[in-house]
């Protein structure tokens, strides 16, 4: 196991640093102190070909202009937030509205494009990267200094560990989630449409027209929804539900999920033979196909376009600070946060 670190780019007087993280079998992981943005994964296909497959650029100049979020930590609220606002303890907060009248992603300057602090953390069977950021009082309209910590461990195992932690000073919100868009046919030789997805879930989250929950959980059965057995994406994409042509023809959807830490999602390509199994300590994953990249620009070689990447992104439920029913994401001071999502990847032969 072995961390190189090597000058990624630079933004104004400061410089980017990667991180590639290789354990024994030639997996590598990579990422650099802007966002925590993960630039690569590495792994083998059934013949034993070591390609990427997530979506991600070669310098920061694209992932400031181009990139939905490609490999960041997101927060300090994954999703939406209706209105840009909302109330805690009888304050009235105002957040950034970044998506029409509504909060994005933890607003415009926040924990995807900021520059994080980071410590390599090495040892036989395991390696990774620390990093560190301290979101003062105020940022982006929320409240409370809140000190983050994200890791990124790798094993021998294949697997990809990130966890998060948080302190805040003042009660505030905290739902955070990573936003890797992943394609396991290797190098972008395909889109996604052909990937099955598999999930122990019987419930998602009605969407309105803004995107935003409605409140209400519908069950998936009898839906394009239902992924408790292997289901391809292009399924949703073809579909003439409601939910999935609001959405961009496609999902951007909250699924709840039925158990963690237990093989709750699995994503299969049957072409390279990739297996990925994501594990999580989350309630939720919203699933999000792609399907307004829109193009105007390359990733890689390849011309972006719809369809090129699949984001799982375990958290709480969006905008739950609006909706009493969904799990709290209010954390308050001496509490301490804590996500962590495991990323297996295998082959199947």
């Amino acid at each position: 196991m072995e961390v190189i670190s090597q000058s990624f780019d630079r933004l104004g007087q400061e410089e980017i640093q990667q991180y590639t993280i290789t354990n024994d079998h030639g997996m590598s992981v990579s990422c650099i102190n802007y966002g925590c943005i993960i630039t690569d994964i590495v792994t083998p296909d059934r013949d034993g070909k070591l390609e990427n497959v997530v979506l991600g650029f070669d310098n920061v100049g694209d992932y400031i202009e181009h990139a939905p979020y490609f490999g960041a930590m997101i927060g300090r609220v994954a999703g939406r937030i209706k209105g840009a606002q909302f109330e805690l303890d009888g304050h009235v907060y105002s957040l950034d509205k970044n998506e029409k009248d509504n909060h994005l992603h933890g607003g415009k300057r926040t924990f995807h494009n900021v520059l994080w602090d980071a410590t390599v953390i090495e040892d036989d069977e395991k390696s990774g990267v620390e990093f560190t950021y301290v979101s003062k009082d105020g940022e982006e309209g929320y409240p409370g200094n809140l000190n983050m910590t994200v890791t990124y461990v790798l094993n021998n195992d294949n697997e990809l560990t990130i966890t998060a932690t948080g302190f805040t000073d003042q009660t505030t919100l905290l739902n955070v989630t990573n936003h890797t868009y992943f394609n396991l046919s290797g190098g972008l030789r395909r889109d996604i449409l052909q990937h099955e997805l598999t999930m122990k879930s019987d419930q998602f989250v009605q969407l309105n027209e803004e995107l935003l929950p409605t409140g209400r959980f519908l069950d998936v059965s009898d839906t394009p929804f239902d992924f408790r057995t292997a289901r391809k994406i292009v399924d949703g994409t073809v579909s003439t539900d409601e939910q999935n042509i609001l959405a961009g023809h496609g999902y951007d959807h909250p699924f709840l999920l039925n158990s963690n830490h237990d093989q709750e999602i699995q994503l299969y390509d049957e072409e390279s033979g990739r297996h990925l199994i994501v594990e999580s300590n989350q309630p939720s994953v919203v699933v999000y196909t792609s399907n307004q990249i829109n193009g105007g620009f390359k990733i890689g070689e390849v011309e972006a376009r719809d369809y090129l990447g699949i984001c799982l992104e375990t958290q709480g439920l969006p905008d739950a600070i609006h909706h009493p029913q969904f799990p709290p994401i209010v954390l308050k001071k001496g509490e301490q946060y804590n996500w962590t999502t495991t990323y297996k990847f295998a082959v199947v032969k």
